[in-house]
């Protein structure tokens, strides 16, 4: 466009809300309304130059209409329609204006001025004496009609609802009122449209904001005969959904129906003349959609075929987004929030009469619209035109300044003169500025997309991997772990350092899983005793450990070393557990920057489980030579005959009823405490079959001894509990069932695998059922204590996929539960009669010492 646009800033509003659509409407004489979206008001003077009155409402405003009558004022609000009295806050002088306010009036609006009370007022529409209200349901739109009754004149008037409309949405996600893309929040648009046959009275309201008359043929094509023949009003409504639709006023049985679908938040509704020089009717309806959607409804020749003048629907396209828009006679203005543009209408092609066929619908490129070179500004007032025949827009920007912007007047001869050398110059030093600054900002935007995609990017794959464990720890609780994508395991092994005997477990983090394992992880391990006494129970805490690392790719591993010291009495308290977890810090999604902007975020952070391993007894034994183990016990017994306060510290010690009736013998060597497990042959060969191990088939001698020899190497080297046992001592003897190992308190410890057969005295040798049993032998009770339990839990996790036996095994299995339920009552009255006569405490550790001891020795067979 040839000239520049002169933009004159009248005041400044401040930054404007987001709630809903910032509107400028020209009011009475010189004043105009501004709503900025928020829950304020402004009146001001164009004349004066100043703001007059400051209206303030209980919520964000969505609208505001003028009575009839210039007298009263409408708002729109979230708790319904407040009327406000223009009289009382414009008083009209006759002579010239006195002095004038320092500053404007302010007033705050009250629930005594509230004439509808409804929720979710979305637009207004003022029609004679009957005003519209839309509003926005849970499922659809409803049309409500007021009519004006004039029982309180001194305050204001009253309306009372008398019909209504409802419009069901399309879908849940269209929402009326909803966040547009633009960044605003999209209001409907609400307009009344007359035939232009209709006499108007210098009273009516068609010439006020939101009303304009279409050409009557036009008006009969689109709304109908019955319409048009009654001269009825037709509302039009554009939704943020994209519906165009109209409603007769006058009609009986009339209801909402749809005109047009932009499938894009209505922006505009209005009418053009097209032509200038015709002052008559508007002869074409616009539409224009939030992304630059818009179609033009006007008549035209319907060929042979159809006959007559039908209504030609042109589409088209410019760019968007549209922030807000409004049209004079024959061109359309709008805004992208970037730059304001001109787009000049005319009859174009699709009104050529050599077409043949005529469809109801065409699509057309519009011409290219022209430059304003104003950008910011999000909503526009009707233009308007001064005496010299410029035109005038009135705008307000996004940061709330409020700005008259005149468009240069284009002269006849304008495009015939040329510009000089100093014009051309200047223009070019324009351009290349302009050039400058777009690149600049261009550039800086180009970094923050780069900055966010890369912020958006690791956030996926946090969303994923706390998706994935999240996942497996809800719904699949009983999942192995080997089946997990990110899961922990343990190798544990013994090492010496400075005369000190130290367990060192490396646990190896494992990432299966499609995600990288990026910056800001920390894998943690809590490292605590699985149970305690309760003297220690108080001051015994968890170990924790922390790891952090960079980029774990899938089906990479991390291995990480712990040490857990143990002293020479084993004051670890054996079992451990190992509970893993992942730790994600915030603070890595946002570089330096982002940090100082976000301080909050530094000390952000949230763990995700991982799995829990279990380091027991038999994780601890390191296998030694039956040498070494004698070596051992006599050094034990020359250091218990040796020390007498040794022997007086271990004459505390429990001790069974069998090493108190040995006199002299039992003072000269500590005491030897057992347990025994027993479980099935048939059903432990079968198992082991499953996990991989063979069997010679020579003799069932062979095959026992086979099956004990099997049993105790997947004992001592299997990966029970998420842990494996790196052997650093001596292998293992695979030709005899008995390993000697030590202990973490330095004791040894005999392991025997042997068979034995049960039920062969109360059954018979041919109902007998031959079993395997493990006896573990031990001066330490403590760790006969632990390899038991450590036993009892690998046999478990051993048969969990055992198959089941029915046969003869039922026998056996009733004697043995006899025999154990026989035992158990004497054990009880022993336990009853020993608490009904008073024992000291060392006399009752030592009796119950004993029944734990005679339990052990007469184990359940597991079958």
């Amino acid at each position: 466009m040839e000239g520049r646009c002169v933009v004159e800033t009248w005041t400044e509003f401040g930054v404007l809300g987001t709630l809903n659509t910032p509107k400028v409407k020209y009011g009475l004489g010189t004043d105009i309304f501004v709503s900025t979206g928020s829950d304020e008001v402004y009146i001001f003077s164009t004349h004066e130059r100043k703001l007059r009155v400051v209206l303030q409402l209980p919520g964000p405003v969505s609208d505001v209409v003028e009575s009839h009558d210039k007298k009263h004022i409408l708002l729109a609000c979230t708790s319904g329609v407040y009327c406000v009295n223009l009289d009382s806050l414009l008083p009209r002088s006759q002579g010239s204006s006195a002095s004038p306010c320092p500053s404007p009036t302010v007033m705050k609006i009250s629930s005594e001025l509230l004439v509808v009370g409804t929720d979710g007022v979305s637009a207004l529409l003022l029609i004679g004496s009957v005003l519209l209200v839309l509003c926005q349901r849970d499922e659809s739109w409803l049309l409500t009609f007021h009519k004006t009754l004039q029982q309180i004149p001194s305050k204001h008037s009253e309306y009372e609802m008398f019909s209504s409309f409802s419009l069901p949405m399309v879908s849940p996600v269209v929402q009326g009122i909803s966040e547009s893309k633009t960044g605003l929040t999209r209001t409907p648009v609400l307009v009344c449209v007359h035939s232009g046959d209709v006499t108007q009275s210098p009273s009516d309201a068609t010439s006020a904001h939101g009303h304009f008359q279409l050409e009557p043929v036009l008006f009969k094509l689109l709304f109908g005969v019955e319409a048009a023949l009654a001269k009825s009003p037709v509302i039009l409504c554009g939704l943020p959904d994209g519906r165009l639709c109209f409603l007769p006023l006058r009609l009986p049985g009339t209801r909402l129906r749809v005109v047009y679908s932009l499938e894009q938040p209505v922006v505009f509704v209005g009418a053009s003349v097209v032509m200038g020089t015709d002052p008559g009717p508007a002869q074409c309806l616009i539409a224009m959609g939030e992304q630059g959607r818009m179609v033009l409804i006007k008549t035209d020749k319907g060929g042979p075929e159809r006959g007559g003048i039908v209504a030609c629907f042109t589409e088209g396209c410019v760019s968007g987004p549209v922030k807000c828009v409004c049209v004079d006679k024959n061109s359309v203005y709008y805004s992208t929030g970037s730059d304001l543009l001109k787009l000049k209408l005319s009859e174009g092609s699709p009104g050529s009469e050599d077409n043949e066929e005529k469809s109801r619908t065409t699509t057309t490129t519009f011409q290219s619209p022209s430059s304003l070179n104003v950008c910011r500004v999000v909503a526009l007032a009707a233009p308007t035109c001064n005496a010299a025949g410029e035109i005038q827009l009135l705008g307000l920007s996004v940061r709330g300044k409020l700005q008259r912007i005149s468009l240069p007047v284009r002269r006849p001869d304008e495009g015939l003169s040329k510009l000089s050398s100093s014009q051309e110059g200047r223009n070019v030093r324009d351009l290349l500025s302009a050039i400058g600054d777009v690149c600049e900002r261009a550039s800086v935007l180009e970094t923050a997309i780069k900055s966010k995609n890369q912020i958006l990017s690791k956030l996926n794959q946090v969303v994923g991997i706390s998706f994935l464990l999240t996942a497996s720890t809800n719904t699949e609780e009983h999942r192995p772990v080997q089946e997990k994508l990110i899961r922990c395991h343990a190798t544990a092994s013994w090492s010496r350092l400075l005369q000190k005997d130290t367990l060192n477990l490396t646990c190896i983090l494992d990432n299966s899983s499609p995600y990288v394992l990026e910056q800001g992880w920390t894998l943690c391990i809590a490292i605590s005793p699985l149970s305690c006494s309760s003297a220690t129970e108080k001051e015994t805490t968890s170990t924790n450990f922390s790891f952090s690392f960079h980029n774990l790719y899938p089906r990479e591993t991390l291995e990480v070393s712990l040490p857990v010291p143990v002293a020479a009495a084993g004051e670890t308290s054996f079992p451990l557990t190992m509970n893993c977890s992942l730790m994600f810090s915030l603070s890595a999604l946002l570089g330096e920057e982002g940090l100082a902007a976000f301080p909050d975020l530094q000390r952000s952070c949230f763990s995700l489980p991982l799995n829990t391993l279990t380091v027991d007894w038999l994780h601890t034994l390191r296998v030694i030579s039956p040498t070494a183990a004698h070596q051992t016990a006599i050094s034990q017994s020359s250091s218990f005959m040796g020390s007498g306060v040794q022997a007086l510290l271990n004459s505390r010690h429990f001790r069974c009823s069998r090493g108190m009736d040995r006199g002299g013998e039992g003072a000269s060597k500590p005491e030897s405490y057992s347990a025994s497990v027993c479980m099935s042959s048939e059903l432990l060969r079968d198992t082991l079959k499953s996990k991989g191990f063979d069997f010679d088939p020579k003799g069932a001698e062979m095959a026992h001894q086979n099956i004990c020899l099997s049993l105790l190497d997947w004992l001592l080297s299997g990966a029970a509990g998420g842990v494996k046992i790196a052997q650093k001592g001596d292998k293992i003897d695979l030709s005899s069932s008995v390993v000697h190992a030590r202990c973490p308190n330095e004791a040894t410890v005999k392991l025997t695998a042997k068979e034995v057969n049960v039920g062969e005295d109360s059954t018979g040798k041919d109902n007998s059922l031959t079993s395997i049993e493990v006896h573990v032998e031990s001066s330490s009770m403590a760790a006969v204590c632990g390899l038991h339990h450590a036993l009892l839990c690998r046999i478990q996790t051993l048969l969990q996929g055992a198959p089941e036996k029915t046969a003869f095994t039922k026998g056996v299995e009733n004697i043995g539960l006899r025999r154990a339920l026989q035992q158990a009552k004497m054990q009880h009255s022993k336990i009853s009669q020993a608490f009904s006569v008073g024992m000291s405490s060392g006399q009752m550790n030592r009796f119950l010492l004993g029944v734990y001891q005679e339990l052990r020795e007469n184990p359940l067979l597991i079958i």
